[in-house]
C-alpha cells in the first residue's frame, strides 16, 4: 500500500482496507447490474489492494484491482470518510474507474470530424457549414478567371464558390492521390505516356486547367476522373504497338497414305451391316 501526496492520509481511513473491500462486494450484490454479480464468488472480481489516496481532510479513496473479463487495467475505487473526533468510518462512494493502462473507448469525435472521403452514400445529406473556409460568397471575387467570366456573361452566379485555399487543397489532394504522377499505374507506364500529351485528356476550366484534366478514354482505369497532367497509363493514345507479322497461309495438303480402302458398292443395312467387319 502506498500513500498519495495530495495531503496527509488519515490513518483511521487508510487502515479500513477490509471495510472498503466488503463495501465493493456488497454494493455489487445489491445492485445486481454490476458485472460482479456474475462472478464465481462474491469477491471474485475484486483483486489486490493497490493504493490509498488522500482526497482531503478525513477523506481517502482505496483502489482495488478489477478482475472482470474485458476490464483490463480498471480499478475499483471506494471513497471513505469520517466525522471529526470519531473513528466510525463511512462509505462515501463506490465506482469502477480506468487505470493508467486501462482499455477504454477512444475519445469521442464530432461526426463532422469523423467523416471520410467515400462515406457519403445514396440518399445521404452532408450539410456544409456556413463558415467553411473552402467556400466564399459568389458575389465576391473568386480569383478564378473562368468563374468571373461566366458570372459576368450570365449576370448571375452560384451562392458560393471555392476560395483560393479550397482550390489549392483540392489540387494538392488530387496530385498526391491515385490520379497523380506517383500512382502505381502511372509509374509503371512508359515515361512518354503522360496525360498531357494524350488525345483523351480533357483539360479543366479555370485555374485548375494548368495541372488537371479529365480522362475520356473508355478503356482507361481513370475514365471520367480528374487526373494530373503528368499522370499516365498504358491506354495513352500515342502508345502504338508494333504490328504483328502476318501468318503465311499454307496450302491444304492431303495425305492418303493412312486411309483405309473401302469397297465401292451400296451401303449395307440391317443384319448385313452387323456382319460387316469394318475394323
Amino acid at each position: 500500500m502506498t500513500s498519495g501526496t495530495r495531503s496527509r492520509v488519515d490513518q483511521v481511513l487508510a487502515d479500513a482496507v477490509e471495510l472498503a473491500r466488503a463495501a465493493v462486494v456488497e454494493a455489487a450484490i445489491e445492485e445486481g447490474g454490476l458485472p460482479l454479480a456474475g462472478a464465481d464468488t462474491e469477491g471474485g472480481a475484486v483483486g489486490d489492494h493497490l493504493q490509498v489516496v488522500s482526497e482531503g481532510e478525513r477523506l481517502v479513496t482505496h483502489f482495488f484491482a478489477c478482475l472482470l473479463p474485458g476490464y483490463r487495467g480498471w480499478r475499483w475505487a471506494v471513497t471513505l470518510t469520517r466525522v471529526p473526533r470519531s473513528r466510525q468510518v463511512t462509505v462515501n462512494e463506490i465506482v469502477l474507474l480506468p487505470g493508467p493502462d486501462a482499455l477504454v473507448a477512444p475519445q469521442w469525435v464530432p461526426w463532422e470530424e469523423r467523416v471520410r472521403p467515400g462515406d457519403l452514400g445514396v440518399g445521404d445529406l452532408m450539410p456544409t457549414p456556413p463558415d467553411d473556409d473552402r467556400l466564399m460568397p459568389g458575389y465576391l471575387m473568386s480569383d478564378d478567371p473562368a468563374v468571373e467570366e461566366v458570372a459576368w456573361e450570365l449576370g448571375l452566379g452560384r451562392p458560393r464558390v471555392m476560395t483560393r485555399e479550397g482550390r489549392s487543397d483540392t489540387a494538392q489532394r488530387w496530385y498526391d492521390g491515385d490520379h497523380g504522377p506517383e500512382a502505381p499505374i502511372a509509374t509503371a507506364a512508359p515515361r512518354t505516356a503522360r496525360c498531357v500529351s494524350c488525345g483523351f485528356y480533357l483539360p479543366l476550366a479555370g485555374s485548375l486547367r494548368q495541372a488537371f484534366g479529365v480522362c475520356g478514354n473508355l478503356f482507361a482505369p481513370d475514365d471520367g476522373r480528374a487526373v494530373s497532367w503528368d499522370h499516365g497509363c498504358g491506354a495513352h493514345s500515342e502508345v502504338l504497338a508494333e504490328p504483328a507479322p502476318e501468318v503465311e497461309e499454307l496450302p491444304t495438303v492431303y495425305d492418303d497414305g493412312e486411309l483405309d480402302p473401302v469397297a465401292d458398292g451400296p451401303v449395307p443395312t440391317g443384319l448385313d451391316a452387323e456382319r460387316l467387319d469394318v475394323s
